[in-house]
C-alpha cells in the first residue's frame, strides 16, 4: 500500500487541491483510498461532509503525531493507496509524515516563480536523509498552471528543478474551474453536472493523466533507522 505525502511549508500552493484530485480519481479507477487530513485548515474534511459518503474513499481527520502511526497501520489493511494532506508548515507532524512516506509529492505553483515552501520541504527531506539513514522518493508537481505560462517557463522552471537533482511530474495541475468547484459544493469531477462547468472534459482528463503518473513512479520502499530514539531526535530539530 503506497503512502502518498503532499507536503510544502507554504500555503496557497494547490497542495490540497491535488491531493484531492489524485485521491478522487485512484477512487474513481476503483482503488480504495484512504486520506489522512492532517492539515489544521481542514479542507478535505470539510469537502467529505459537504459531499457525504464518497465510493471507494474514507477521510480520517483526527491526525496527529502520535496517531499517525496507528492510522498507517489501520490503512494498511484497509486501502490500496493513503494519501496524507499535510499543513502548509514545517512542524513536527510534517517531518513525522515524510519519513512514513513512500513518496513525498510537493506542489509547487508553475505561474509563480515563488518556490520558497516548496524549497523549505527539499531541505528538510535532504536533512532527514542524511541525519537518519533514510531513502525520501519525492517529486515536485507544478500546480495552479495557467495558459499564460508557457511551455518555455515550465521547462525552465523543471532545469532548475532538475539541477538540484529533484524528479518533476511530466503533468502539471492547471488552473480550472472544476477544481475549484469540488470544494465549493462538493463531489467529485464525475459527479459534476458538464453543462454547467466549463472544459470539465479537460479537468477530467488532467487528474487522468496526473494519477497514470502517479502509478507509474517506480515502486519504493523507504529505508527507516533501527533507532527511534534518532527519528524523535530529526522530529524535534525540524519542528
Amino acid at each position: 500500500m503506497p503512502v502518498i505525502s503532499f507536503a510544502n511549508a507554504k500555503g496557497g500552493a494547490g497542495k490540497t487541491t491535488a491531493a484531492l484530485l489524485l485521491a478522487t480519481e485512484l477512487a474513481h479507477q476503483g482503488y480504495r483510498v484512504a486520506i489522512l487530513d492532517a492539515d489544521p485548515q481542514r479542507w478535505i474534511t470539510q469537502w467529505h461532509e459537504a459531499s457525504g459518503p464518497q465510493h471507494n474513499i474514507e477521510v480520517i481527520s483526527e491526525v496527529s503525531v502520535a496517531s499517525i502511526q496507528g492510522h498507517l497501520r489501520e490503512t494498511a489493511r484497509t486501502a490500496d493507496y493513503t494519501i496524507i494532506d499535510l499543513a502548509g508548515a514545517r512542524d513536527a507532524i510534517v517531518t513525522t509524515a515524510i519519513g512514513l512516506s513512500d513518496h513525498v509529492m510537493i506542489p509547487v505553483q508553475g505561474c509563480a516563480m515563488d518556490a520558497k515552501g516548496g524549497a523549505q520541504i527539499l531541505d528538510l527531506i535532504k536533512m532527514m536523509e542524511s541525519a537518519g539513514r533514510l531513502t525520501i522518493a519525492h517529486s515536485v508537481v507544478l500546480t495552479r498552471v495557467t495558459s499564460m505560462v508557457t511551455t518555455r517557463a515550465l521547462l525552465t522552471i523543471k532545469g532548475l528543478l532538475a539541477a538540484r537533482g529533484v524528479n518533476v511530474m511530466d503533468t502539471p495541475i492547471a488552473e480550472r474551474s472544476a477544481f475549484r468547484e469540488i470544494f465549493d459544493c462538493g463531489g467529485t469531477l464525475y459527479s459534476m453536472d458538464a453543462t454547467r462547468i466549463s472544459n470539465l472534459d479537460k479537468a477530467r482528463e488532467n487528474a487522468r493523466a496526473f494519477a497514470a503518473e502517479v502509478r507509474r513512479l517506480p515502486p519504493t520502499q523507504v529505508i527507516r533507522t533501527n533507532e527511534p530514539r534518532r527519528i524523535l531526535r530529526i522530529v524535534r530539530n525540524a519542528a
